[in-house]
């Protein structure tokens, strides 16, 4: 039987663990499932600027990885949820950043992408939030 082991992500997600009640990851042997992360600091305050929180979603993808042993070097998929209107070329905007965070932190590895369109998020100033899912030790 596989071990069960639950990561909440210090600061962000502990606040979220005590509010909401869930945790940020789960490994069950050496795969991976976190929760959505958004780019928020730890007092979920979202940066005015796009590129940033897109970046601190990363940021907090890496930090939650962590917290069950896992990097953005072992990530085989991504789910990413984007709040845009129907024929908004802001998702242009949203896939530069994207691309660039993927490029620098996956060291050459490219896992699978699905990227979704959506109306509301966690909270009401969230553009982005990146789910992922990882085998620990698969990108070494």
């Amino acid at each position: 039987m596989s071990t069960v082991t639950f990561g909440i992500t210090p600061g962000f997600g502990e606040k979220v663990h005590q509010t909401l009640g869930y945790s940020q990851a789960v490994r069950v042997g050496d795969r991976v499932e976190i929760s959505g992360q958004a780019g928020v600091d730890d007092d979920l305050v979202v940066p005015e600027a796009l590129e940033d929180e897109i970046v601190l979603a990363f940021d907090n993808v890496e930090r939650t990885l962590a917290t069950v042993g896992a990097t953005w070097k072992d990530v085989i998929h991504v789910n990413s949820y984007h709040k845009v209107a129907p024929g908004d070329d802001a998702i242009d905007d949203h896939n530069a950043v994207m691309t660039e965070q993927f490029r620098r932190r996956l060291g050459g590895r490219a896992p699978i992408w699905t990227e979704t369109g959506v109306t509301v998020l966690g909270l009401a100033a969230m553009r982005v939030e990146i789910r992922v899912t990882a085998v620990v030790g698969s990108g070494s």
